[in-house]
């Protein structure tokens, strides 16, 4: 499937759910892609990617942007407070704030830098334990504590548990927004991005879609 499906895909979805054209922010993710597909879309006039690790983004985007000019890096993979410093200098939104340690370090980072990325809270919808977010009931307590930082959060992530219907979380993950008057949702991926727009999703987040399969080491 190519970039241009994509993108007519999420209008139609967009029209389909009653949502003004231009309403959801296509994110390619990027990540482990060889540069050479990562070009190709870059050609196309696409400019909002997707990157789960720092380093590799830090290791792509300073000589793609040298070559392309501006391109928005959203981190959507989890963040180290060690890389903290380097994701905010690299990174338009980081969408995986997942601890209070993690806000507390941008927090004071912010302060000392004199910017911030747009931050997104990511939410275990599941509850599962081996995956990083803030529990459901846990959300507006970490909401407020974030706004209390002074932290520009602009709204809610979430992973769906890949045995489930993804629509059960994306509804909860609209809910928890709405209560705590947060406009972004970053939720859906390749296989349910239609979705996730029906029940409001802002940004999605699209890999194997736009570049195929990752070609093995």
């Amino acid at each position: 499937m190519s970039l241009t499906d994509i993108q007519s895909q999420i209008t139609a979805a967009e029209t389909n759910a009653g949502r003004a054209p231009g309403a959801v922010t296509l994110i390619a993710v990027s990540k482990v892609q060889p540069n050479d597909r990562v070009a190709a879309v870059l050609d196309q006039g696409h400019r909002v990617f997707g990157e789960n690790r720092v380093q590799e983004a830090a290791d792509k985007w300073p000589g793609f942007r040298d070559t392309y000019g501006d391109v928005d890096v959203h981190l959507i993979g989890p963040l180290q407070t060690n890389k903290a410093r380097q994701a905010m200098t690299l990174c338009q939104a980081i969408h995986s704030v997942d601890r209070p340690k993690l806000a507390n370090t941008l927090a004071r980072l912010a302060q000392e830098i004199g910017t911030c990325p747009d931050l997104f809270i990511q939410v275990n919808t599941g509850e599962e334990p081996q995956k990083a977010g803030i529990l459901p009931q846990d959300t507006d307590a970490f909401v407020a504590q974030c706004r209390d930082l002074d932290l520009p959060v602009r709204g809610l992530m979430c992973i769906p548990p890949v045995d489930e219907e993804p629509s059960l979380h994306f509804a909860l993950l609209a809910k928890l927004a709405k209560r705590n008057d947060l406009s972004g949702l970053s939720m859906g991926m390749s296989s349910d991005f239609a979705s996730a727009i029906a029940l409001g999703a802002t940004h999605v987040r699209v890999g194997s879609a736009i570049f195929g399969a990752r070609t093995p080491a």
